[in-house]
């Protein structure tokens, strides 16, 4: 053996940031969501006209489920690489994605801004890709999974265009409020 530490306590390090990255970046996500109304239960939501192509509520469910694990492998990951080059620039980057990304639901599902959601996932998927160059440089497998991340922000800024088109009055959009009157 001719580093510091084996191969195995080196796995070992990486599980351990994963075990508390993982499940915090998931735990904050889905706050996150719940704060925002985020989600097919959400009566403007339910109001606006949407594209064919929108998934379901339950797709959408999985798919963030998915993509918060994957941002906390890489987080993980960018925190594992003790000593690489990059590593600082890409942590603070990380952090501001990871922010923009839990503000998303917030400004979309509670404030009702489609157009500053739009503009919010633009700086989205411009954090993202300066994030895969430096995460190449550090850790491929970060920048990798990073990719996926990639490419869910661009389908999620096509819906919201869509949205945004189908509905140029989105924030006015209001449901029809119940009635408290008794029917005989």
């Amino acid at each position: 053996m001719t580093g510091i530490a084996s191969r195995s306590q080196l796995r070992m390090s990486l599980l351990r940031y994963a075990l508390v990255t993982v499940p915090l970046v998931l735990l904050i996500g889905t706050i996150s969501g719940r704060l925002a109304g985020a989600g097919v239960g959400n009566i403007w939501f339910a109001a606006l006209d949407k594209p064919a192509f929108m998934p379901s509520g339950s797709a959408f469910g999985a798919a963030w489920t998915i993509l918060y694990i994957l941002l906390g492998v890489a987080l993980a990951m960018l925190l594992h690489a003790r000593g690489a080059r990059w590593r600082g620039g890409a942590i603070v980057l990380f952090v501001l994605l990871l922010l923009a990304t839990f503000a998303w639901p917030l400004v979309f599902f509670a404030f009702h801004q489609v157009g500053i959601a739009f503009v919010l996932i633009g700086g989205m998927i411009v954090m993202t890709l300066a994030l895969v160059v430096l995460l190449w440089r550090i850790r491929r497998g970060a920048a990798l999974l990073m990719l996926v991340f990639l490419a869910w922000l661009g389908f999620a800024a096509l819906l919201v265009s869509s949205i945004a088109s189908l509905n140029p009055n989105a924030a006015e959009v209001a449901p029809e409020p119940a009635s408290t009157d008794i029917v005989l």
